[in-house]
């Protein structure tokens, strides 16, 4: 087992072999380790930096390109079909960037860091407009732009599989398969499991009226990912919502409350599968603290 300190934004294991840093770590881990078997640090509405109220639609302080520099290797990009291309909302609050500067600001960090992957959650949001082709159609389009840098694969790859690519977790329904990891069948506001080509268990209670039980569903998802099969994919949002008057959210109620318990789990459980962690408002500290527990 190997000990990991960390000191401005660069690993040390103590046998003094291995050293990674949040741009690469993915590259200290061996080829043939699944995706399933890491505890992989996320974000949750990942492209939403913009709301026109405070605490109702933004999710994250940091850009996508921040993201994967402090260590964050899941992406959940939500994305409005309008004219023919997919621009990136939060409910109906667009976030001033499309989908072409979320891929841009991936492929680029893949491009600079071959050892990493992105899993990427891809859902449409909002409604549809002025289209003359299908959701599918568009996404084939993207995809097309660089398809080399996709990894549509049906089950849950190893790293050796997925190095420098787009590994997609998909949540709209597709004629063409397979396309990725397939999560169309995602329930609302609660904790559920897929079972197809790759097996996932996903927390996703967002509208908190309950801390206590959002942060037991989170610990309790931690402690069975680090218990149970590895073959299985564990999906843990801490995210969520207060639900406040007229039915108005409150985001940041609730990541004040859960990310300090987050990083206080982590200063504790320091070596483990913990699945992968789905953040409001990750910083570089949370996402060291769960990278860590890989090695």
């Amino acid at each position: 087992m190997l000990f990991v300190t960390s000191v401005a934004g660069t690993f040390f294991a103590s046998d003094a072999s291995a050293s990674y840093n949040s741009s690469n770590w993915m590259g200290s881990i061996s080829d043939n380790t699944s995706l399933s078997s890491l505890s992989i640090p996320g974000t949750h509405d990942s492209g939403a930096l913009y709301e026109p109220i405070y605490g109702t639609a933004k999710n994250q302080d940091l850009t996508i390109a921040e993201q994967l520099s402090v260590g964050v290797r899941y992406l959940d990009i939500r994305t409005r079909h309008y004219k023919d291309a997919f621009t990136i909302h939060h409910g109906a609050v667009y976030q001033n960037q499309n989908f072409d500067d979320v891929l841009n600001a991936v492929i680029s960090f893949l491009n600079n860091n071959p050892t990493e992957t992105v899993i990427m959650s891809v859902k449409e949001e909002h409604t549809a407009a002025d289209n003359t082709r299908s959701y599918e159609d568009t996404f084939n389009w993207y995809v097309s732009k660089n398809p080399d840098k996709w990894l549509m694969t049906n089950h849950v790859p190893t790293l050796g599989e997925a190095r420098g690519k787009i590994v997609l977790v998909r949540r709209f329904q597709a004629a063409q398969l397979p396309k990725g990891i397939d999560a169309t069948s995602w329930q609302d506001n609660t904790t559920f499991t897929i079972q197809n080509a790759a097996n996932l268990k996903i927390q996703d209670y967002y509208k908190v009226s309950d801390r206590n039980k959002k942060w037991n569903d989170i610990q309790n998802m931690y402690h069975e990912a680090n218990s149970s099969n590895p073959s299985w994919l564990y999906i843990n949002f801490t995210s969520g919502y207060n639900p406040g008057l007229f039915g108005i959210p409150n985001i940041r109620t609730i990541a004040n409350d859960i990310n300090p318990k987050v990083n206080q789990f982590f200063s504790t459980n320091t070596h483990g599968r913990f699945g992968i962690t789905v953040m409001d408002f990750i910083t570089g500290d949370h996402a060291s603290k769960i990278i860590s527990t890989n090695f």
